[in-house]
C-alpha cells in the first residue's frame, strides 16, 4: 500500500519503486500507463508544472505509431522532476539524460526508468512535506 502525503492541496502518494516495477511487468503495461498519468498528473497538480497528463500518457502509447513522442515525454517527464525538485529546494536533483537512456534500455529489456523515476519523485514529495 502506498503511503499517500498532503503536498498544499493535493494528496500525492510515496510509492515503492520495486512494486511499480513488478506491477508494471506483473499487468503487462497497464499499471505502466496508469502510473505515467497519475505522476504527471501529481507534478502538475501538488508542484506546480505545467504538463497535461493525458497529452503526456497518450505520447508514451499511441505516440509509437510515429516513434519519436514517446522518448520526447519521457525526458520531459525526467525534467519536469528536476524542475519540481529544484523548486522544492532539493540539492539532489534528478537527472533527465540518465533518465532518458533508463528508458532506451527499458524499450529492449525492463522498465527500469520507472525505479529511477518513483525514487526521485519519493524525495520530492518527502522534501515537499518537511518543514522548512
Amino acid at each position: 500500500m502506498a503511503e499517500e502525503l498532503q503536498v498544499g492541496t493535493t494528496r500525492v502518494k510515496i510509492r515503492s519503486p520495486f512494486g511499480v516495477f513488478v506491477l508494471a511487468i506483473v499487468t503487462l503495461g497497464i499499471y505502466y500507463c496508469v502510473w505515467y498519468y497519475k505522476v504527471n498528473r501529481e507534478l502538475r497538480d501538488a508542484a506546480g508544472i505545467d504538463v497535461d497528463p493525458f497529452t503526456a500518457l497518450i505520447a508514451i502509447t499511441i505516440g509509437w505509431i510515429i516513434i519519436v513522442p514517446p522518448f520526447i515525454s519521457w525526458y520531459r517527464t525526467f525534467q519536469r522532476i528536476q524542475q519540481a525538485q529544484h523548486q522544492a529546494g532539493l540539492t539532489s536533483e534528478a537527472n533527465p539524460i540518465l533518465g532518458f537512456i533508463l528508458f532506451i534500455v527499458a524499450i529492449y529489456f525492463l522498465p527500469v526508468e520507472l525505479l529511477y523515476a518513483q525514487d526521485e519523485l519519493n524525495k520530492l514529495w518527502r522534501a515537499r512535506i518537511a518543514p522548512a
